[in-house]
């Protein structure tokens, strides 16, 4: 997979052609477990529906990226959005994009758009986080003793070259004191572009109130999509359902990007 150095780190990355070159380039931000191949097939649909350039990248300490430099801090959500994600843009002469973002990637497309609200032409959020609610934690407390007791760790090795710390970074990071007050809500009211947000009602690690929050605080257009028998990764659980919204979602945005 190729690479490309961003502030010293070497990053895997794919970028897939676009069909349509008037359309934005597509940039996929993970969840806290995630990297290129734990997307599976899904950007690719993704990119042959739309016809749009899609990027799909590991940040630091994921799939085949090169390790974070310092331990992992409460802020680690916020050094991506506001330091990694545009040196990689940079890096890979990507401008304004529309940032798809699950879980862990949705809350730093959020922080982004609300700090470089010019920098971005749409948003879309797959089960973002924009505060801590005790389902998460103790989702995420549930998946430590599935970590404990079941092939977790062996299977997550497959995606990763260092699956132990892509684990402990996100379950002691979120399980921490110094996590429980994080919240971006401050972030929302600077969004200057439409809005995708889409929720599993199962989802396992939070609840509706997530995007129910970003519509009400982003002023722009938001569309929520609340999906049954979902959990917390939506393009897995619903992907035909996502790939329609997302679908339906560029069309609108079009006359504005």
């Amino acid at each position: 997979m190729a690479k490309v150095n961003v502030l010293g780190r070497e990053l895997e990355y794919e970028l897939i052609s676009a069909h349509q070159i008037y359309r934005p380039t597509l940039v996929f931000l993970h969840e806290g477990l995630g990297c290129v191949g734990f997307w599976r097939d899904f950007p690719h649909k993704v990119a042959q529906a739309t016809g749009c350039r899609t990027l799909v990248f590991s940040r630091q300490g994921y799939g085949d990226s090169d390790p974070a430099p310092t331990p992992r801090t409460a802020r680690y959500l916020h050094d991506e959005a506001l330091e990694m994600l545009p040196a990689t843009l940079a890096a890979l002469d990507i401008e304004r994009p529309v940032l798809v973002g699950h879980s862990d990637g949705g809350s730093i497309a959020l922080i982004h758009a609300g700090t470089y609200p010019e920098a971005v032409s749409g948003l879309a959020v797959l089960a973002p986080h924009a505060w801590v609610e005790e389902e998460a934690l103790a989702g995420i407390r549930q998946a430590g003793e599935a970590w404990r007791q079941t092939d977790w760790p062996s299977r997550l090795g497959r995606y990763h070259r260092d699956a132990f710390r892509v684990f402990h970074d996100w379950h002691d990071t979120w399980l921490s004191p110094q996590f429980r007050d994080w919240n971006i809500e401050s972030y929302l009211s600077g969004i200057r572009v439409p809005v995708l947000a889409i929720q599993g009602k199962d989802d396992e690690y939070a609840t509706l109130r997530q995007i129910e929050v970003i519509a009400e605080q982003v002023p722009t257009e938001v569309e929520l999509l609340e999906l049954a028998d979902c959990r917390h990764s939506p393009h897995r659980d619903q992907p035909e359902a996502v790939l329609e919204a997302l679908m339906r979602y560029l069309e609108r945005l079009e006359p504005a990007a």
